[in-house]
C-alpha cells in the first residue's frame, strides 16, 4: 500500500455516506425506524413513481443501509440489525440511524403510515371475523395451543417474580385459552384484542371457567399505551406479532405499558417460507428471526432474558422470549422518556 492511500475503514465508509446524502433517502430511512414496508407502501408514503423509489431502496441496500426481507410472494425493506456489527460501516450505519431518529416525521407522512397500517389490521380482522368458528382448526395448521402455551406457562411458574405480579395484560387472547393460566398467577388481569368477535369468544370462556378477575377490553397497544393509567407486571403476548400490523411497534407500546422490572413474555414462528400460511391462517409475516426481536426490544428499551426454541413436525419452529424493563428509576426514567419521544414522532 502506498503511502498516500486511504485507510480500508474509510473505503467502507464512503457509500455508507453517499448514499444517505440525500434527504429524501434519509427520511426513507426514518419512515422505517420501526416498520417494514413495500416499495408499493413507501411509493405511497412518499407520493412518487414505483420506479423512483426502487432506485432509491436500490441505492441504500447497496449501501447497507437497508436489506430486503422476503414474505412469500412479496419484498418489503426494512432497517438491517446491526447490532452485533462492529465494523467501521456498520459504526457509521448506526450514528446515520440515530441522527435520522431525531427527526419528527411530517403529518403527511405519519397519516399515511397510519393509513397502511390500518389497512393490515382490518386485513387481519376480517379474517378473524371470517373464521371464528374456525378459530382453534385454523390455528393447529401450524401449531396446537398447547405445543406452545405448556412451555410459556412452566417459563411463568417458574419465574423470579412470580410472587409479585399483581397486574396482567394479554395481547390477543383469541379464544381466552391462556386466560386460566393468567388469572390464577396475578390478582388482575386485562384482555386486549382488536376484534369483537374473539374478545367476545374470550369473554365466554373465562365466564364458563368461573374467571372473574379478567377485564376485556376492544382496541389494540398504540391506543392503550400513550394515555395509559395504569402499568402492568406481566403482559404476554401468545402468537401475536405475525398477525399484527406493526410488530416492532407491540414491543414499543409494551415497554411503556410494563411497570418498572416487568416481564414481557412472546411467544411467536421463527422465520419460515410457507407463503399458504397467509391465506389459510391470516398470517401478515412469515414469522420472525430471533434478532429481529431482540434488536426491536433493546430499542424499545427491555433486556432480553429467557429463550425457549420449540420444534414442530410441520416444520414450523416456535420460539417463547423473554424480555424485562429495567427497574430502577433512572433507566425508567429515561426509558419513558424515550418512548413518549419516539412516539411523538410518529
Amino acid at each position: 500500500m502506498t503511502q498516500n492511500a486511504p485507510d480500508t475503514r474509510l473505503n467502507s465508509l464512503a457509500p455508507v455516506f453517499k448514499a444517505s446524502g440525500d434527504p429524501l433517502r434519509l427520511e426513507i430511512l426514518r419512515v422505517l425506524e420501526r416498520d417494514t414496508f413495500g416499495v408499493l407502501e413507501l411509493s405511497h408514503i412518499f407520493d412518487m413513481r414505483q420506479s423512483g423509489m426502487s432506485h432509491h431502496l436500490k441505492v441504500l441496500s447497496r449501501a447497507g443501509l437497508l436489506e430486503a426481507q422476503r414474505e412469500g410472494n412479496a419484498i418489503f425493506y426494512r432497517r438491517p440489525l446491526h447490532g452485533r456489527d462492529d465494523s467501521t460501516s456498520g459504526a457509521a450505519v448506526r450514528q446515520v440511524f440515530e441522527l435520522v431518529d431525531r427527526m419528527p416525521l411530517a403529518k403527511e407522512r405519519r397519516d399515511r403510515i397510519d393509513a397502511i397500517r390500518k389497512q393490515r389490521a382490518d386485513q387481519s380482522q376480517a379474517f378473524f371475523a371470517r373464521h371464528a368458528d374456525q378459530f382453534r382448526e385454523q390455528q393447529e395448521l401450524i401449531a396446537a395451543f398447547d405445543r406452545y402455551a405448556g412451555p410459556v406457562t412452566r417459563l411463568l411458574r417458574d419465574h423470579p417474580d412470580r410472587t409479585g405480579w399483581q397486574r396482567a395484560l394479554e395481547i390477543g387472547p383469541g379464544e381466552g385459552a391462556f386466560l386460566d393460566t393468567l388469572s390464577e398467577l396475578c390478582t388482575s388481569v386485562t384482555a386486549l384484542d382488536n376484534s369483537s368477535d374473539m374478545l367476545s369468544r374470550s369473554e365466554e370462556s373465562c365466564r364458563q371457567a368461573g374467571l372473574d378477575n379478567v377485564d376485556f377490553v376492544l382496541g389494540s397497544t398504540d391506543a392503550l399505551a400513550p394515555d395509559a393509567t395504569t402499568s402492568y407486571d406481566l403482559i404476554v403476548a401468545n402468537m401475536v406479532l405475525h398477525h399484527v400490523a406493526s410488530p416492532a411497534a407491540i414491543l414499543s407500546d409494551s415497554a411503556r405499558l410494563l411497570a418498572g422490572g416487568g416481564t414481557l413474555i412472546v411467544s411467536d414462528l421463527c422465520r419460515h417460507d410457507q407463503n399458504w400460511a397467509r391465506n389459510a391462517c391470516g398470517d401478515l409475516w412469515l414469522g420472525f428471526e430471533p434478532e429481529e426481536l431482540t434488536a426491536w426490544a433493546g430499542d424499545a428499551g427491555l433486556d432480553a432474558g429467557e429463550t425457549l426454541f420449540i420444534g414442530l413436525r410441520n416444520g414450523f419452529q416456535i420460539q417463547v422470549r423473554e424480555f424485562r424493563k429495567p427497574s430502577h428509576t433512572a433507566a425508567q426514567s429515561f426509558l419513558d422518556a424515550h418512548i413518549a419521544q419516539t412516539q411523538q414522532k410518529g
